[in-house]
Order: structure tokens, then sequence, then C-alpha cells
């Protein structure tokens, strides 16, 4: 297969790849996964949500590549900014993080594509990662795919995806700033 069909999927978590990386597999591109999420808090829950995707990744047949869960990049990238709400600047300078270390990859390993599953969530803006993934994909010379997999119930889709094979469920985004702003429930 040359390198036109094949696609790096950055993956922030097995629940958001499911759909994707089969939507791509659909449209003919060989995916590789690139699990690569140093923003993830705690260590506990960063080792959860690898093995439900290396789960995922096998029930697909396709190669998972674990990036470094360098925590130190994450803060870096997340300095001063740490009291921003979810959505907000941090989560932009996360993205860019991801992004830049996929786009990377992508260029070690001579692939010309990329692209990421956070975009289907409902909850992120697909517009702001598109424009962030095109930025710096043109920086790398590679191209940013930048498919809105929410579109034709994706979202749903990826949900029986990962109820189908009992995958590991989450209920934040990963990193502990976010975490720190969830609603305390009450005692029962």
């Amino acid at each position: 297969m040359n390198s036109k069909n094949k696609i790096i999927l950055h993956a922030c978590c097995a629940i958001c790849s499911g759909y994707p990386v089969s939507y791509l597999i659909d449209a003919g591109y060989s995916v590789t996964v690139y699990f690569y999420n140093p923003n993830i808090y705690p260590d506990t829950e960063y080792k959860k949500r690898l093995e439900a995707e290396k789960t995922l990744c096998s029930h697909f047949g396709v190669e998972l590549i674990e990036g470094e869960y360098d925590r130190e990049s994450f803060f870096n990238c997340a300095k001063g900014l740490e009291n921003e709400p979810e959505k907000g600047k941090r989560c932009i300078e996360c993205f860019k993080l991801r992004l830049e270390k996929t786009a990377q990859l992508a260029k070690e390993k001579g692939v010309e594509n990329f692209t990421t599953s956070i975009v289907i969530s409902p909850h992120k803006n697909f517009a702001l990662l598109s424009s962030l993934g095109k930025e710096i994909a043109q920086k790398y010379n590679l191209n940013y795919v930048d498919i809105d997999f929410k579109k034709k119930d994706g979202f749903l889709k990826t949900n029986k995806i990962s109820k189908d094979l009992g995958l590991y469920r989450q209920n934040y985004c990963g990193c502990e700033f976010a975490l720190r702003q969830l609603p305390v429930k009450p005692a029962t």
C-alpha cells in the first residue's frame, strides 16, 4: 500500500476512536492508531484507557503505537492555564501538543496523512481542531484529514462499538484540571 493510503489516527480514547478506525478502514486507509495522551491523569486512568485502546485495535486488526506518557510536556503546555475552564485556552494548547506529536510521528514513519478521534466528541469544536490540524500539517508538509466523525450518527456508532466490545468508559476528558472542575456528587 502506498503512503497516500496510510493514515495515523491520534486516539484520545477507545470510545472516541472506535468509529473513526472503522470509518477510515472502510474509506480504504491503512490505519495506524497513535495513543499519545500525556494529559491523562492519574496514571491508573491512563492505563485503563490504553488497555481499552489495545482491545479496540486488536478487534480491528490495526497497529497501535503508544506515545510516551510524558506528563512534563503536558504541564509545560498548560502552564498558566490551569484554571481555564473546559474548552478554554488550556484545551487548545493540549490539542496542539497532541496533534504536533502525531504529525511528527507521521513524518518519521513516512505517512502523509493524519487525523484525530478527538473530533467525534460532541463537546469538541470540529472547526477549531481542523484548523489546528491543517496548520500543523502545513508545517510538516503533510495532509491533515479533516473528517467530522460526528456526522451521520458517528457518536452513536462509536458508543455502540465500545459497548459491544465492553470497553472502559471514562467520565471526563482526562486532564487533572478538568477533573477538579467536575461537580461533586452528593453522598448517598
